[in-house]
């Protein structure tokens, strides 16, 4: 499960149950359901919900690369690699299925002629040789073929991707799309730009009320100590006085 592109996972879990010993593995683990061709619009819609998807035999290759060109030309497709590189992927595909059905066409006899010696070639040498020289002609002429279909791959989807280029209406609709990111942009900026000044205000804030409290517990403390004193003066002094009244004796002489 690590690296579940390197295993066939289907397998590796039968494999598992049956050496558990358990019955009727078909009930718990159900035979993943084949591939079958698709249109393209189907290959198009599994692109855009990153749903794997190839190419099979006998399909029309041309058809699916071109309704596959014509779909990488479309705005939402060209802003997204990862739908660009599986249609890229699924042209390979035809385009390999194409050149392997044009040399079963061209060497029809020669694939004849290879089906025979491979049955004689365990016991002939001779045999052998041969069918490895016709086998290497045919991977050789398949492998030209590629190189042809890829180079008009390749300058078709050049001529698709250029129109945005040239078009003036795309143009115009790109500058919009630029002018409307650079606003947004800029609105973003300035969003963050007063979300800054906003904090900096309330540390301002809060830096000035805790002055302001320091400040008044300050005062507070001078002043109950100016109290204090206040009281401790009127103290001595109602004492000084009471010292300095002079006595007076309950009868006189």
């Amino acid at each position: 499960m690590s690296n579940p592109q390197m295993h066939n996972l289907y397998m590796a879990f039968r494999k598992m149950y049956e050496a558990l010993g358990i019955k009727d593995i078909d009930r718990i683990l159900p035979p993943p359901a084949p591939n079958a061709p698709k249109d393209p619009s189907l290959e198009h819609i599994d692109a855009l919900g990153g749903k794997p998807f190839q190419a099979f035999p006998g399909q029309d290759h041309r058809a699916h690369v071109t309704a596959h060109l014509n779909f990488m030309s479309t705005n939402m497709v060209r802003n997204n690699p990862a739908v660009m590189a599986a249609l890229q992927k699924n042209i390979l595909e035809h385009i390999s299925l194409m050149a392997a059905e044009q040399v079963q066409l061209e060497f029809r006899e020669q694939m004849q002629q290879i089906q025979m010696l491979s049955q004689q070639a365990a016991q002939n040498p001779q045999a052998q040789q041969q069918l490895q020289e016709m086998t290497q002609n045919i991977e050789a002429r398949k492998a030209v073929l590629i190189a042809e279909m890829t180079e008009d791959f390749m300058k078709e989807e050049k001529k698709i991707t250029s129109q945005f280029d040239h078009d003036p209406l795309l143009k115009l609709k790109s500058r919009e799309v630029d002018l409307r990111a650079m606003e947004n942009e800029r609105k973003k900026q300035e969003m963050q730009e007063r979300t800054e000044i906003d904090q900096a205000k309330l540390v301002q804030n809060r830096d000035i009320t805790d002055d302001k409290l320091e400040q008044d517990e300050e005062l507070a403390e001078l002043r109950a100590d100016t109290s204090i004193e206040k009281q401790e003066m009127a103290n001595e002094n109602r004492l000084t006085l009471a010292r300095m009244k002079p006595r007076t004796n309950g009868s006189s002489r």
